[in-house]
């Protein structure tokens, strides 16, 4: 049983716990940190929805990153995954927003290698960004990906 499977339920449990809800706007991770989630039973109650915003207009358009933002520093960067995670708050109508963004390789993109990514959380108390350096191909530094932004939110909901 991997990591993010065993968060899942832990997310769940707590945020039904709570009484509060998740939303995520992902681009490399494109739906599988929502797809995880969803995988637990009792995962209707709490998350609200997601968006995948693969393509840097989506960004700005579906998720609401500042165009200026994304024009200067590229899809690549910190304050993109946290306003990923405000805009899936927003756009969803949740208490938690994460937004995953970042390079799963095999080449490097815009000056950033291979298995750098940011996860942004939002919330009721502001929000954060992690920067993450994860090894290994296209499906490992996504499922590091999912991982890091469950390990993330629960940190936030102890």
């Amino acid at each position: 049983m991997t990591t993010d499977v065993v968060r899942a339920p832990e997310v769940v449990s707590a945020l039904l716990a709570r009484g509060e809800t998740l939303a995520t706007a992902e681009s490399l991770t494109a739906g599988q940190l929502a797809a995880t989630v969803v995988d637990v039973p009792g995962a209707s109650a709490v998350l609200r929805g997601g968006l995948i915003v693969y393509a840097v207009d989506l960004k700005a358009s579906l998720a609401g990153v500042p165009e200026d933002l994304l024009a200067e520093r590229g899809p690549v960067d910190p304050d993109v995954a946290r306003a990923l995670a405000r805009g899936a708050r927003e756009r969803c109508g949740a208490t938690w927003g994460i937004g995953t963004t970042g390079v799963a390789g095999p080449e490097p993109h815009g000056g950033s290698p291979a298995g750098t990514v940011y996860v942004g959380l939002a919330g009721p108390y502001g929000d954060v960004a992690e920067r993450l350096a994860l090894p290994g191909d296209r499906a490992a530094v996504r499922a590091g990906t999912v991982t890091a932004a469950l390990a993330l939110l629960l940190s936030a909901l102890r």
